[in-house]
């Protein structure tokens, strides 16, 4: 599989001094006849990208975009999430409430871990309690807590969601999950886990993306209503709440840039500065692809990796169009 080189005029800058700061850099075609895709992770030491395609899990050589193997099995992959220090990484399964556990290095199962809440969503592992948490986005409104070393589930914590999103850790015992239905951030104790607090987000609306500055304190999430969401880690208080682009799914933190990142389903990348803890200033909105909605950041290179697949004509009377078979694409953008 080769990379294809994206044409030129692919960004649009919102500033001067940004408007060559990202730009798309490759496309690494996938394809297949499954087009429901989801989250993806990448493995910066081992230098792949795993990716969530339908029921199975796509995993390419970061660098290249060459297919070096696929974890298969899985019944509406969700989330991704890699442990190195285990050797494992899990995928969440949210047609039939299960947690995959595979070898980071073989690709084989291990494992299938039954049953979760129900749609079984974002999945992350929190270095500090040493626990695996995984958001069921469905009627339960709840997080799973699963031990890694043993692979069985050790909690569910009761959130009393309508529909939550995806989960951040500030490193310091809590841990931050969007409610895209109430338009709160569920605020809970990792290590006794106990609910804390539901801190609301108005004006921001429907908040789906969501990552951490744990230096300032600050939590991001990207909200439905073209608005960023900045809140205090500490005290809840929304500080900031910046311009983002159409129907965001996915947000990340580069501490190293003190840059954060929202993929836009609209087809644009969101590139936003934080010049101080309770100030962002918008610099750069990169053209992408309609349907490029989630995201996920090589450390290593500040690359970004956004899934998407091209749509075909609009069903009869409404509703969303069909994606076309072949056409899944994994996109590459960068400085």
């Amino acid at each position: 599989m080769v990379a294809a080189a994206l044409p030129a005029g692919s960004a649009q800058a919102a500033t001067p001094a940004a408007a060559s700061s990202y730009h798309m850099i490759a496309q690494y075609p996938i394809g297949g006849n499954d087009t429901g895709y989801d989250y993806l992770r990448v493995d910066a030491l081992a230098r792949r990208v795993f990716v969530a395609h339908a029921n199975r899990v796509e995993v390419l050589n970061v660098d290249t975009g060459e297919k070096v193997g696929e974890i298969a099995g899985m019944h509406g992959v969700h989330g991704i999430e890699l442990i190195p220090e285990l050797g494992k990484g899990y995928t969440s399964n949210g047609l039939d409430r299960t947690v995959t556990v595979f070898d980071r290095d073989t690709l084989k199962v291990r494992k299938v871990i039954r049953y979760t809440g129900v749609k079984p969503d974002a999945i992350q592992y929190d270095p500090e309690t040493r626990r695996l948490f995984v958001v069921n986005g469905g009627a339960t409104g709840d997080v799973t807590v699963i031990d890694p070393v043993s692979d069985v589930i050790v909690d569910t914590l009761d959130l009393g969601g309508s529909k939550l999103e995806q989960i951040g850790f500030d490193g310091r015992g809590r841990a931050f999950v969007n409610d895209e239905g109430q338009s709160v951030v569920h605020v809970f104790d990792t290590h006794r886990l106990k609910a804390l607090a539901n801190w609301p987000l108005a004006p921001c609306e429907e908040p789906t993306g969501m990552a951490v500055d744990r230096l300032h304190h600050r939590v991001f999430a990207a909200c439905g209503n073209e608005k960023l969401a900045v809140l205090d880690a500490d005290s809840g208080r929304v500080v900031a709440t910046p311009p983002i682009g159409k129907e965001p799914d996915g947000a990340v933190f580069d501490p190293k840039t003190e840059r954060i990142f929202t993929s836009n389903k609209e087809g644009t990348l969101s590139v936003l500065k934080e010049v101080a803890p309770d100030r962002y200033e918008p610099l750069q909105t990169l053209t992408t692809r309609p349907g490029a909605r989630t995201l996920a950041m090589d450390e290593n290179t500040g690359r970004i990796f956004m899934p998407t697949a091209r749509s075909g004509a609009a069903a009869a009377g409404g509703g969303s169009a069909p994606m076309l078979p072949q056409t899944f694409t994994l996109l590459v953008a960068g400085p």
